[in-house]
């Protein structure tokens, strides 16, 4: 009964409204397309012949339709080697921080009366933000820490993302204190507090970082290029980039004469490229969810 009642006294939609929608869809439309296509494109010419690439005949289908790029792909230790160095990255970088953004804000979201010097630390990492050492001194302090060529090197120098960290302070700053002041009236400490009612109830949060340090891992080249000594070292993106830039690399060791007549260094840098972008499209619809939420909720301060 509540809900005609609701659609009784619901005004019609007027016309200018209609319109705005209609811009707004239209253009979201749009954006959307410009995201998707070269996506789609990518995957067209790496399903498609050398010879129908050359030609200029690859748009948004595949035209000689061959699995031969995949086939070279599935063949090439060098981009397995470099997948898996990435996923390591992703693993260890994460999941570190994720931790250290945890323990950074849980503390820098109390007050000033609970937390001495709260502000000077705020500012201390804030001016992180804003003033960067430059590629030379990060270069040396990796360096002197005897981390080139280690694993450690891509995930240390980043192992707290100060924009992270802003995002979960204000997210924490959102939980009731009643529920802090209850726990502690029950002898919970603080750690307990953190572990069993904080981070739980911020989840949305937690996955929106998440997904953002798990991109961030996955989409960086260059540190891999400058930190790491040799190019089996590189982790995917820094493979890629060497690839993109070397093309004559990409069939100098093959003996399969019909294979080499199928590809070209574009089809298998496409193909490369797209097998690339999987993990993240897979994994992204997951997070989605809570991406939102998390940055709406990061956003608003107590």
């Amino acid at each position: 009964m509540g809900s005609i009642m609701k659609r009784k006294n619901r005004r019609p939609e007027s016309f200018g409204s209609k319109v705005f929608s209609a811009v707004n869809g239209l253009i979201l439309l749009l954006l959307a397309a410009i995201c998707l296509l070269p996506v789609i494109n990518v995957l067209v010419i790496s399903l498609s012949s050398n010879d129908a690439v050359r030609a200029g005949r690859v748009t948004f289908w595949p035209v000689d339709f061959t699995l031969s790029s995949y086939q070279y792909v599935a063949h090439r230790t060098a981009f397995w080697k470099a997948m898996g160095v990435t996923l390591l990255r992703c693993a260890l970088g994460v999941t570190l921080n994720v931790l250290l953004c945890i323990l950074t804000a849980y503390p820098l979201s109390k007050p000033g009366s609970r937390f001495k010097g709260r502000t000077v630390y705020t500012w201390f990492f804030f001016l992180t933000m804003l003033i960067n050492g430059g590629l030379i001194p990060a270069f040396m302090t990796v360096k002197s820490l005897h981390l080139l060529g280690t694993i450690w090197a891509l995930v240390l120098p980043g192992a707290v993302p100060v924009f992270n960290v802003v995002l979960m302070i204000n997210f924490f700053r959102t939980v009731p204190s009643e529920l802090e002041e209850a726990a502690i009236v029950d002898g919970a400490g603080q750690w307990q507090i953190m572990t069993r009612i904080f981070v739980p109830i911020c989840r949305p949060s937690v996955a929106t970082i998440m997904l953002f340090s798990l991109v961030s891992h996955w989409n960086a080249w260059f540190d891999g290029i400058i930190y790491m000594n040799k190019p089996d070292q590189y982790p995917l993106q820094s493979y890629l980039n060497t690839i993109i830039i070397d093309a004559a690399s990409l069939t100098a060791g093959t003996f399969d004469y019909q294979l080499i007549n199928l590809i070209s260094d574009r089809t298998v840098k496409c193909a490369q490229i797209f097998v690339s972008m999987v993990p993240i499209l897979i994994l992204y619809p997951f997070l989605q969810r809570y991406f939102v939420k998390g940055m709406v909720m990061g956003s608003v301060k107590g």
